[in-house]
């Protein structure tokens, strides 16, 4: 059945190196895969870097993005364009993503470009987002609240990691479940340091 593709445009917040949200609809860029917001690459905070890249490259413009389908956190998987520039392509030829193979062979071709040029990433000691991703689930839950640390740190179900201070809105409604990977924090430096975020 033809799916009618999903047309949005606007000024982008960015989440991480391929995430956006524009207005309320969250989006993950087509055919790459960059580091998570918590990943480091040697001394790199390499997450932090590719979103850093990703900001850069969108400035103020407005971000027209398509797309069709949506991934397991409800996000639409959109080609996203800034004056006519294909942010995925772009993000991957600066070797500040991979090509995500699994799912696209769209910028291979960049990445390999990027490789031989040592750009990014590829200047860098890193494992593959995938990787890191799969090196987190297989890690120990965190221990459940230590004596007090009562900053709550929860992972809602668009995967955001979202921390709420003792008296906020949400405190009292979140339920921390260590074994889904949500934890404590002592103080809001540590849950930054962590990749969690404040509410918006």
């Amino acid at each position: 059945m033809f799916i009618d593709p999903i047309v949005i445009a606007g000024p982008a917040e960015v989440i991480d190196g391929d995430t956006l949200r524009i207005g309320a609809e969250r989006i993950r860029l087509h055919g790459i895969d960059a580091p998570e917001i918590d990943q480091r690459c040697g001394e790199t905070a390499c997450g932090e870097v590719a979103r850093y890249a990703l900001s850069r490259m969108i400035g103020g413009e407005t971000v027209a993005c398509q797309g069709a389908e949506r991934d397991r956190y409800r996000r639409l998987v959109a080609v996203c364009l800034v004056e006519g520039e294909d942010l995925g392509r772009w993000m991957v030829a600066q070797g500040w993503a991979l090509a995500y193979r699994r799912y696209s062979s769209d910028y291979v071709a960049e990445e390999q470009e990027a490789e031989a040029a040592g750009l990014g990433l590829w200047s860098l000691e890193f494992v593959t987002p995938a990787e890191h991703r799969r090196a987190d689930a297989s890690s120990p839950p965190a221990p459940e609240q230590p004596p007090g640390c009562t900053i709550k740190g929860n992972i809602n179900r668009d995967g955001e990691r979202i921390y709420h201070l003792p008296g906020s809105p949400a405190y009292a409604r979140t339920v921390i479940g260590t074994s889904e990977g949500e934890r404590w924090f002592c103080s809001e430096e540590e849950a930054r340091a962590a990749g969690w975020r404040a509410p918006l």
